[in-house]
C-alpha cells in the first residue's frame, strides 16, 4: 500500500484509471466483469442492511427525538451502516426490489421487536399483516 497504508494504494489506481477515461464517462463495469463471488454477496448484504434499519428504526425511538445520547448513537451507526448496505446491493439488485426487501425487513423485524416486549400489541389481524410482509419479500427473492 501506499505510505503503510493497503487500502490507499487500491484507491489511487482507481483515481488513476477513472482519470484516464473519456470525459463523462464513469469507470467501466460491465455485468460480466462481476465477479460469482461479488454477485453472491449483494442479497446477504440486503438482509443485514435490513437488520440495520430495524436496529435504526427502534434506536431512534427510543432516543426520545435525538434527545438521549447512547440511542442517538446508536441510530446513527446503524443508520450509515444500513444506507450503505442498502446501497452496495442496488449495484447488482433492482432499486423497487432492494428497496423493498429492505423496508420489509426493517419493518417487520421493529414491529415483532415491539410485539415482542410488550410495546405493541399482538393480534391476529397484526401477525396476519406481518406474514403477509414476510411473504412478499421472500417472493420477491425467489421471483429475482
Amino acid at each position: 500500500g501506499v505510505g503503510g497504508f493497503p487500502c490507499v494504494g487500491g484507491i489511487v489506481r482507481w483515481w488513476v484509471q477513472r482519470q484516464s477515461l473519456p470525459p463523462g464517462r464513469g469507470a467501466p463495469y460491465p455485468v460480466s466483469d462481476k465477479t460469482a463471488r461479488e454477485s453472491d454477496m449483494y442479497w446477504p448484504i440486503l438482509i443485514v442492511s435490513g437488520l440495520l434499519e430495524a436496529v435504526w428504526a427502534t434506536a431512534l425511538g427510543r432516543s426520545e427525538g435525538l434527545s438521549r445520547v447512547g440511542p442517538t448513537v446508536v441510530f446513527l451507526v446503524a443508520v450509515v451502516l444500513s444506507m450503505i448496505g442498502l446501497g452496495y446491493a442496488m449495484r447488482g439488485l433492482p432499486t423497487g426490489t432492494a428497496y423493498a426487501v429492505w423496508t420489509g425487513i426493517g419493518a417487520s423485524l421493529t414491529v415483532i421487536y415491539g410485539m415482542a416486549t410488550g410495546a405493541e400489541p399482538v393480534t391476529v389481524a397484526r401477525t396476519l399483516c406481518l406474514v403477509a410482509i414476510i411473504a412478499g419479500v421472500v417472493g420477491l427473492k425467489v421471483l429475482h
